[in-house]
């Protein structure tokens, strides 16, 4: 096992207690891994810590983090030394006894999964939810049945290994990300398309027409193709018609669900909503999906409302990991932020996001690494005036708090949604998010 997380660390215990003989690698120690190392030695499970956890791939099936390049120099050598290299997702998807519904993309995919999955246990079925969204599938697989659906999250370094598809594959969207993990933004779209390319004539594609790279993808398709948009009609799949959600097929159009029945804001949860309804046609009935838009809440980190505090609304979006993410999240508010922004350089151009600020942002607060970066896509958008937007500079994620603290006025609203990954300050976005949770609640 490569990487001690969340998909490698419970399969691990499964294999040793079956009688397989499992060292799991980290580049950790002790320490830093704290109770998963502990129970993985009580389960059994031999250690290899340290910066040289890679060197010796001794193994005959050697599972990959997906954080891991697929390409790794030891990885390679693994393979010609005879080792089958794989992953959690793929022997799951190999075993699973059940129907697959998988979802990626660059933005929407945890929300979009997540409403998939809910609209299924209201209609009743047994869904096992997981992957990405931070659940390894595979120990559930024996308590499984024909009957169940899994609902899977697929990112791209899970998926650029992969040499099946699901029976219902969704991609939300494709723009630059990640490309400090793959060589070029041709390796990422075709890691994304790894969901679609195994698909046979019984399968089902839902892609997103107002997309760019998941339109071109219609010649690919095998089996139904079904779209989603909300700029326009589509004859086979949902659109938004006016403020209503829609369904068109070869035996009519269906009107499904009001915007004003959604109850997590922003048109690009309207597009979630949209994907998810393509992908559940035929298995959820209206009424369920309107029941489930109507109650779901929404996922963590993801446009979370915090408190108000002086008439100040607070708003955690700690998810917006690229710039595209950042502006569908400053299009969910129908005045001007101020906006918390900047992090982990992930080598994707900031260029579209200047415009957004200008138009969306009164104050902007900048840190970490790419602030210098994201200054300077506003200071080069049409429209830059000195002050428009107010452009300050942090050491850290306490004092861009404090400072949008004293910068608001009553009837503000303050948002974390920073553009970039967590990397250079904190372990992952979520973790930057709770932090940032803490520190808002924390204002007296």
């Amino acid at each position: 096992m490569l990487g001690i997380g969340v998909s490698n660390t419970p399969i691990a215990k499964i294999f040793a207690s079956k009688g397989a003989v499992v060292t799991a690698h980290d580049k950790r120690d002790k320490e830093k891994l704290g109770d998963a190392a502990s129970e993985l030695e009580a389960a059994g499970v031999r250690l290899c810590l340290g910066e040289d956890y890679l060197r010796n791939l001794d193994a005959d099936i050697i599972f990959r983090t997906p954080g891991m390049k697929f390409n790794q120099p030891e990885l390679d050598a693994a393979r010609k030394a005879g080792a089958a290299v794989t992953s959690e997702m793929e022997v799951f998807f190999d075993l699973c006894p059940c129907r697959i519904i998988a979802v990626t993309g660059s933005d929407g995919k945890t929300t979009t999964t997540t409403i998939i999955s809910e609209m299924l246990k209201k209609q009743g079925y047994t869904v096992h939810l997981g992957g990405n969204i931070g659940r390894a599938l595979l120990p559930e697989i024996e308590s499984m049945t024909g009957k169940d659906i899994a609902v899977v999250e697929l990112s791209s370094f899970q998926l650029i290994s992969m040499r099946k598809s699901p029976d219902i594959a969704v991609v939300t969207n494709v723009t630059p990300n990640h490309l400090d993990m793959h060589k070029d933004m041709a390796e990422y779209i075709g890691a994304k398309k790894n969901i679609i390319l195994h698909q046979n004539a019984f399968c089902r594609a839902v892609l997103n027409l107002d997309n760019e790279v998941t339109n071109a993808m219609q010649s690919e398709i095998r089996g139904a193709c079904v779209m989603f948009s909300h700029k326009q009609a589509v004859s086979f799949g949902s659109y938004l018609d006016g403020d209503k959600l829609c369904y068109s097929d070869s035996k009519g159009k269906y009107d499904i669900m009001s915007k004003d029945d959604i109850f997590i804001t922003g048109m690009h949860n309207v597009e979630n909503y949209l994907a998810a309804i393509s992908a559940v046609w035929g298995l959820v009935t209206p009424a369920n999906m309107r029941e489930v838009a109507r109650n779901f809440r929404g996922v963590e980190h993801r446009i979370e409302y915090i408190r108000e505090k002086d008439g100040v609304k607070y708003y955690n979006d700690s998810i917006a990991t690229t710039p595209t993410r950042t502006m569908a999240g400053l299009n969910a508010f129908s005045q001007k932020v101020i906006l918390i922004a900047g992090g982990y350089d992930k080598h994707i151009p900031f260029d579209v996001l200047g415009p957004a600020v200008i138009e969306k942002v009164k104050t902007l607060i900048l840190l970490g690494v790419t602030a210098d970066k994201i200054e300077e896509s506003v200071k080069k958008a049409a429209g830059y005036k000195e002050g428009n937007p107010k452009i300050i500079h942090v050491a850290s994620l306490e004092q861009a708090v404090e400072t949008a603290r004293s910068e608001a006025q009553k009837g503000d609203i303050v948002t974390l949604s920073p553009a970039c990954a967590s990397f250079d300050m904190f372990k992952n976005f979520e973790t930057r998010g709770e932090v940032f949770k803490e520190l808002v609640s924390s204002l007296k």
